[in-house]
């Protein structure tokens, strides 16, 4: 231990640079899954956070719920599938609205109140009530859609206005401020899209269902599935993994974490090897008189780790400085995948460290009388 310390206090420039590199690769990681945490919220927030344990969109919509509609037997007939407690119509479409006087694009749910799919991160106010009343995405309570504001809906059939009485976390859909309202707003915010008159049906995008007490959700899809033509029934994390756009998204992210975590202990053993080598002189004198294999093998993975704990306290002060620049897209501090992903880089820094302490391993006192180093 005091021999690790004391060739650290010796090589500070060396150990230094070494933890800044395995600082901002480590930064690098975390700010790739902060960012990847926080589109994907942004595009699948408000399927994540509804109540609805089983969807089922048109089997022709392709999980894309802007392209799906339930016809009014297909609803019938869910409700009537075993393990199917209610069944609900849910409503989704991209309206143009006005928010704290400017135009914008927002998405409003419309579900059964009281009903499955409801928001379940409500963090201030309350859930709608009755018509005309909103719970709206807290990341855009700053936009004209905080508690008490009103957002109405403009079309060539008029307008109508929405007030929002709640907020909850992690609620947009498609990166755009999101709105749940009852279904007849979400209805009545359709015709006034259309420009059509009260007597025009609405259809829902799909039908929002809460399974029976202890049945699976799974079940449920496969009875639908089954039992009703025309459909296609997904738990909701089926329905997260599987909206168009969040799969390519999460492979072409999940590429480069991947090569940020080969590089990061690549270089750290690479590193460490190097100097076993460099000093291999030394490391030979010592276990000439008397130093045993252990305690420079001890001496090497404090290093190892001493490097690794710096690198992570830079990598975290970087990480929570930069992610204030990007409130806008939801993303926040976490602390856990944090101390997780360093956890993980420190274990795969000490596996290819291995390498160098093999090294360590072979070196022979007897070389000391030679002149010889380490044994390769």
């Amino acid at each position: 231990m005091f021999l690790a310390w004391h060739e650290i206090r010796r090589a500070k420039l060396r150990f230094g640079l070494l933890a800044g590199a395995v600082g901002l690769l480590v930064f690098l990681i975390l700010f790739q899954q902060a960012l990847l945490n926080g589109l994907i919220t942004q595009f699948i927030g408000a399927l994540k956070n509804q109540s609805a344990d089983v969807l089922v969109y048109n089997d022709q919509a392709r999980q894309n719920l802007e392209g799906s509609v339930i016809l009014p037997d297909q609803l019938a007939a869910i409700g009537e599938v075993e393990g199917v407690a209610v069944a609900s119509p849910l409503g989704e479409a991209t309206f143009t609205v006005q928010a704290d006087g400017a135009d914008t694009d927002a998405v409003l749910f419309g579900y059964v109140l009281g009903g499955p799919g409801e928001p379940t991160t409500l963090s201030s106010g309350r859930l709608p009530e009755g018509p005309a009343e909103a719970v709206a995405s807290a990341k855009d309570k700053d936009d004209g859609f905080g508690i008490g504001d009103t957002v109405t809906v403009i079309g060539p059939g008029g307008a109508l206005d929405v007030k929002v009485v709640g907020i909850a976390d992690e609620l947009n859909f498609s990166v755009a401020p999101t709105l749940f309202v009852d279904f007849d707003t979400f209805a009545d915010a359709k015709r006034i899209r259309g420009g059509v008159g009260p007597e025009v049906p609405v259809q829902p995008s799909v039908v929002a269902i809460a399974v029976a007490d202890g049945v699976d959700p799974q079940t449920v899809v496969d009875r639908v599935n089954a039992e009703v033509d025309g459909v296609e029934a997904l738990t909701r994390d089926q329905a997260v993994a599987q909206t168009p756009g969040v799969s390519s998204v999460r492979t072409s992210f999940g590429v480069i974490l991947g090569l940020f975590y080969l590089v990061v202990p690549l270089v750290t053993g690479l590193f460490f090897l190097i100097v076993t080598f460099q000093k291999a002189s030394a490391l030979t004198l010592l276990r000439a008189i008397g130093a045993s294999a252990r305690s420079l093998v001890v001496s090497l993975l404090v290093q190892v780790v001493a490097v690794m704990a710096i690198g992570s306290l830079i990598a975290f002060g970087l990480y929570a400085f930069a992610i204030q620049g990007f409130s806008s897209l939801g993303v926040e501090v976490e602390v856990l995948p944090a101390v997780i992903t360093s956890g993980a880089v420190l274990a795969l820094a000490l596996l290819t460290s291995l390498v160098a302490v093999r090294r360590v391993l072979r070196i022979d006192p007897i070389n000391a009388t030679t002149g010889a180093g380490v044994n390769v």
